[in-house]
């Protein structure tokens, strides 16, 4: 496993815990809202859910070029299908499938 890899691994995970955190700020932003610190309150679950935002963006783009850099190498075997790889012929001949159910 690269460096790379590790990254975005580490990155998913400060998403998922980012966004977790964000039920935990509310509770935490309503408190101090009763005790009369408005603006805080407010501010404080603003930023948890701005932070948690841009780390699932920045988890999900750094994610998507791993996969990409990953995909495009020559050692990554995938395979190009064809027009006619994506047409089904049915028991019938036809290519369109049987409406309700079929006795067998």
């Amino acid at each position: 496993m690269g460096w790379s890899t590790k990254a975005v691994i580490a990155l998913g995970l400060l998403a998922v815990l980012l966004v977790a955190a964000v039920p935990a700020a509310l509770v935490v932003g309503l408190i101090l809202m009763l005790f009369g610190h408005i603006v805080v309150g407010l501010a404080l679950f603003g930023a948890s859910i701005l932070a948690a935002v841009g780390a699932v963006a920045i988890a999900t783009l750094s994610g998507v070029r791993h996969l990409r850099k990953m995909v495009s190498r020559s050692g990554f075997r995938t395979v190009q299908l064809r027009r006619d790889d994506y047409d089904y012929d049915y028991n019938d001949g036809s290519s369109t499938p049987v409406q309700g159910y079929v006795e067998r």
